[in-house]
């Protein structure tokens, strides 16, 4: 299949499990709310330009925010980790290796460690700038550690969830034109 169809096809569904299943979901406890919607942005293709990236963080954030009635809520916090992405994938892998061979991050192409590490830092600094323009509203700042940490936690674990239940084949680059 296209590569561009699949991510079109990721797009529609991210939203609508985040949009009409876990949005759904009475936050628990007053400080977990379950988002996993960003993690189409942690699975775009290495080889995406920073500027495409960028906007589609932007657009896939905003799409959020029509359907959840917020204006730049979840736009923010998308364009954030796209922005950090790059960066923070040259980090974690060796430019020579795998970001020649495979097409997308995964556990199979950056390896468990690395791969944890990545949605791990890029899952905190998605909450921690969504909760944070949340708080603003309402400025207790145990709450808005309290609800960074276990919101963090919760999508960790549906993270880390969705990778062993999804298995996505890993897509090795090829020269051919995509």
């Amino acid at each position: 299949m296209n590569l561009v169809f699949i991510h079109i096809i990721r797009f529609i569904l991210f939203i609508a499990l985040q949009v009409f299943v876990l949005n759904q979901v009475p936050p628990l406890h007053q400080w977990i709310v379950p988002y996993v919607y960003f993690l189409y942005i942690l699975w775009l293709p290495f080889a995406i330009p920073r500027w495409l990236l960028l906007i589609t963080g932007f657009v896939f954030g905003l799409t959020l925010d029509y359907f959840t009635g917020s204006i730049g809520l979840h736009a923010a916090p998308c364009v954030l980790i796209a922005y950090l992405r790059p960066f923070l994938l040259n980090l974690l892998i060796p430019q020579e290796s795998t970001e020649l061979s495979y097409v997308e991050p995964s556990p199979k192409s950056m390896g468990w460690a690395p791969y944890s590490l990545y949605a791990a830092l890029l899952t905190f600094f998605h909450h921690f700038y969504l909760v944070l323009i949340e708080w603003i509203q309402f400025g207790d700042f145990l709450y808005f550690l309290a609800k960074v940490g276990a919101t963090t936690a919760v999508s960790l674990l549906l993270i880390a969830i969705s990778e062993v239940l999804f298995f996505r084949k890993a897509k090795y680059r090829t020269n051919k034109a995509s």
